[in-house]
C-alpha cells in the first residue's frame, strides 16, 4: 500500500471514530443506557506502582419501576488481641438499599430504607429454589421494653420469571408505614446469588483466616463507603 494511501485512511479513520464519538455523546446527554441491572463502581486512585490506594466500592443495582434495589458488601471489623492475633470484633453483612420512584428513572435517596442481611439471612437466601420463599425479621429493640415499635420485614416470594423481594418497614414513633416491592429476574436473582456466595467467607472473617492481612488489618477493614460506614440498618 502506498504511504501517502495509508495516512491518508489512518486520519479519516481517527476522524470518523471522532465524528462518532462526538454524535453519540451529543444524542445520548443525560440518558442512561444501562440495563434495568448493573453494578455501580466508585472511581479509584492508582499509585506509582499501578496499586489501589483504597478500596474499591461496588454495588449490585437492579431498577425497576416503583422502586430500586441494591446490594453491597459490609466487611466485618476486626481488633487485636494482646497476645498479638486478630479476631473478628463484628461480623459483616449484606446491604440491601431500597429506594422508591419518584419519576421515570429517578430514585429518591432520602426516602431509602437500609436491611442488613446477616450471614444467616444470607445462607438462606442463596439456597433458595424454584418455587421457595423465605422472611426476615429485625426489631432494633427486641431486647428492650420498646420492642416492636420500629419493625422490618424483608420477603423473598417466588414469581413467573423470578422473585419479588419486598421490605416493609413500621415504625410505630413516627407513625409510618413504608413498603417496597422490586421484582427481580431469575437472571438478577442469578447474579446476587453467586455474589452473596462469593462474598460470604470475606464477610465471615474467614478470608482474613485462611490469608492473613497485614498488621494494618483493624485499621484498613474500617475504610468502608461512607454509605455503609457504621453498617447499621437503622440510621433511619
Amino acid at each position: 500500500m502506498n504511504p501517502r494511501t495509508t495516512i491518508k485512511l489512518s486520519h479519516f479513520l481517527n476522524s470518523g471514530n471522532k465524528l462518532f464519538k462526538s454524535r453519540f455523546i451529543g444524542e445520548n446527554a443525560g440518558f442512561n443506557l444501562m440495563p434495568s441491572a448493573g453494578i455501580s463502581t466508585a472511581r479509584q486512585s492508582y499509585g506509582a506502582d499501578g496499586k489501589t490506594s483504597g478500596r474499591i466500592f461496588a454495588d449490585y443495582q437492579i431498577f425497576k419501576g416503583k422502586a430500586a434495589l441494591s446490594a453491597a458488601p459490609v466487611l466485618p471489623t476486626f481488633s487485636k488481641l494482646d497476645s498479638g492475633y486478630t479476631k473478628v470484633e463484628r461480623r459483616g453483612s449484606i446491604m440491601l438499599t431500597f429506594r422508591p420512584a419518584i419519576g421515570e428513572r429517578k430514585y429518591d435517596s432520602e426516602k431509602k430504607q437500609l436491611f442488613a442481611l446477616s450471614v444467616t439471612e444470607i445462607g438462606s437466601f442463596i439456597s433458595l429454589g424454584p418455587g421457595d420463599s423465605c422472611e426476615f425479621f429485625h426489631d432494633p429493640s427486641m431486647l428492650s421494653r420498646d420492642a416492636g415499635q420500629v419493625r422490618k420485614n424483608l420477603s423473598v416470594k417466588p414469581h413467573a420469571d423470578g422473585y419479588f423481594i419486598s421490605l416493609s418497614v413500621t415504625n410505630n414513633i413516627l407513625k409510618t408505614n413504608e413498603r417496597f416491592t422490586v421484582p427481580v429476574t431469575t437472571a438478577e436473582f442469578a447474579v446476587m446469588r453467586a455474589a452473596f456466595s462469593f462474598a460470604l467467607p470475606h464477610i465471615m472473617g474467614w478470608a482474613h483466616s485462611t490469608n492473613p492481612p497485614s498488621d494494618s488489618v483493624g485499621r484498613d477493614s474500617l475504610k468502608v463507603h461512607p454509605q455503609l460506614a457504621a453498617a447499621s440498618e437503622w440510621d433511619r
